[in-house]
């Protein structure tokens, strides 16, 4: 099994590498015509609940959002102890058109926080794929004072990805995860993270990777 998700400061070069018109050598085929199909099978967590979490699939079938109304963690002054720890375990049905399989490739997060100094913030996130033993995590940490956007960008190399078994569907399973600890900050101070972009959209993009299935 691959190593996984690595960290990257951009996601658009690599992007770039995986659009339509590259060289076969690259492993990359243009996205298939026919439409890929992505439903959400269940939804659990705090960050998420019932009715809140929405995907939509791009026109190119290179990437998939998921739109969240209710995700944010926060902690210190009046906060209620349970507030610190958001979390939203998505588990996805992916149908993908006959002879092609697929891999995440990569994933943006946006959110905005407002640390007070001393406080801390972690986005956190995992990748699996349903019946596989291995779990892919990667975190971004956070330290007030900060009041401002923030943005998280986990990407994959090519050598790395972890495909979804050909011909065989396999739910992809996605658990993010918002913290936030008070730290050293002023006791009646409140520090809040959410995953939230500036715009209002909750919401964060999946980039899909592709490839053909070996003909038998």
């Amino acid at each position: 099994m691959a190593t996984g998700l690595l960290l990257s400061g951009t996601i658009a070069a690599f992007l770039t590498s995986a659009l339509p018109g590259q060289h076969p050598s690259d492993g990359f085929v243009d996205p298939p015509p026919d439409k890929i199909v992505i439903k959400i099978a269940t939804v659990n967590g705090s960050g998420c609940p019932q009715g809140t979490a929405a995907v939509a699939v791009s026109e190119d079938n290179t990437a998939f959002t998921v739109t969240y109304s209710d995700y944010l963690a926060q902690a210190g002054g009046d906060s209620d102890p349970t507030a610190f720890r958001k979390n939203c375990q998505l588990n996805l049905i992916v149908h993908v058109p006959q002879g092609f399989t697929y891999a995440v490739a990569g994933a943006d997060y946006r959110g905005f926080a407002a640390l007070q100094p001393g406080a801390k913030g972690t986005q956190r996130a995992s990748y699996y794929f349903q019946g596989s033993p291995n779990t892919e995590y990667r975190t971004h940490p956070f330290s007030g004072p900060h009041h401002d956007n923030w943005q998280a960008t986990d990407s994959t190399e090519w050598a790395q990805l972890v495909w979804a078994p050909c011909g065989v569907q396999r739910n992809f399973n996605i658990n993010t995860e918002l913290r936030v600890a008070a730290g050293t900050s002023a006791p009646d101070k409140v520090s809040f993270m959410t995953m939230d972009s500036t715009d209002g959209d909750i919401s964060t993009v999946y980039h899909l990777a592709w490839k053909e299935c070996p003909k038998h």
